[in-house]
């Protein structure tokens, strides 16, 4: 399994942008799609995570009600759209998939069977 992501760019406070992560090889035992983000000087973390058995989505604190996760099954494709976006949201931003469920997302030592290369996103005030 191989993910990409893409989509990271320079915006101002309050701007927008939305990721896109290409999923590629058999992932028929892994249900559970995310997205990490790593701040300058800072561990990773995992910010928001579907679940593809049940819809169901995890989605950190710092980030609820300004991101939304979304997969188009028809083109391998997931999705992170990022809004009001605050300079704190600045970071590498990766997706991973696992067979684990969305909930170990909460655990900042937690990392995916599978974590794609990032995209660097920067927000500034």
């Amino acid at each position: 399994v191989q993910l990409q992501a893409s989509g990271g760019g320079s915006v101002q406070s309050g701007g927008s942008l939305k990721l896109s992560c290409v999923v590629s090889g058999d992932t028929r035992d892994y249900y559970a799609f995310g997205w990490f983000r790593q701040a300058p000087g800072k561990e990773r973390e995992g910010i928001s995570c579907l679940n593809l058995r049940d819809g169901s989505t995890y989605y950190r604190d710092s980030v609820k009600g300004r991101f939304t996760i979304a997969r188009d099954n028809s083109k391998k494709t997931l999705y992170l759209q990022m809004d009001d976006l605050n300079p704190d949201d600045t970071g590498i931003y990766t997706c991973g998939t696992d067979m684990r469920p969305c909930l170990l997302y909460g655990n900042r030592r937690y990392v995916p069977t599978f974590l794609g290369k990032g995209t660097q996103v920067s927000v500034s005030s």
